[in-house]
């Protein structure tokens, strides 16, 4: 899809009614399901916000940003996310959170970014985060700037998001997970899946429910 015809789309993507976890679930992980909102509300979750941002790219197609994070002692270490993170006391709102999380992690000049959207919070049991992801946007090609927690930026075509055939069952195993199968995009050589996962099912349902696209 080429910007132009993504930007035409905002107006309805402001107005759509979002598909929530039923879009979520999707892709989420079989271990996810068995957390109900009461249960979510007794761990007392940390909060965090993520961003999902959308922009041209040099031949103006339409492209969102993922970001490999580096290797470290912790429970999402070289995983692949959307630019974010915990929020902190001087942050007004989570809509604040995920514009500064974004210019710290790659760069990219908060008063540049123009949120479009808010979506469905998504839980992340290994870590007990609640996260506010946000839909945003750029009006131009960026130059992405990397700080030290990111050891790869990823940009990721929209068609290839919407392309149903780049959704697979992948078995998998983490350091608090033992060998199981879960729902992921495969974007080229990268696996999404979990919470990011979900969020971009929620997306493309989005997208998707609009006429023509």
């Amino acid at each position: 899809m080429n910007y132009s015809d993504f930007k035409s789309t905002i107006p309805f993507i402001e107005k759509a009614t979002l598909g929530g976890l039923p879009s979520q679930f999707r892709l989420a992980p079989e271990m996810r399901l068995n957390y109900s909102e009461d249960k979510i509300k007794a761990n007392n979750p940390k909060r965090a916000a993520v961003l999902a941002l959308f922009y041209p790219d040099s031949e103006n197609k339409t492209r969102f940003l993922l970001m490999l994070r580096a290797s470290y002692n912790g429970t999402h270490s070289a995983q692949i996310s959307f630019p974010g993170g915990k929020t902190e006391k001087t942050d007004p709102d989570f809509n604040h959170t995920a514009k500064r999380e974004t210019y710290e992690e790659v760069g990219v000049d908060m008063a540049d970014i123009q949120i479009i959207k808010e979506l469905t919070e998504a839980y992340i049991p290994p870590s007990n985060f609640l996260v506010t992801p946000f839909i945003g946007m750029l009006e131009f090609v960026p130059s992405f700037i990397p700080n030290e927690e990111v050891e790869e930026i990823i940009e990721v075509k929209l068609s290839d998001l919407l392309d149903d055939t780049n959704v697979i069952i992948k078995n998998m195993q983490t350091s608090y997970m033992d060998s199981i199968d879960i729902p992921c995009f495969k974007f080229e050589k990268h696996i999404v899946w979990g919470a990011t996962a979900m969020i971009l099912s929620e997306i493309k349902d989005l997208i998707k429910s609009i006429n023509n696209f």
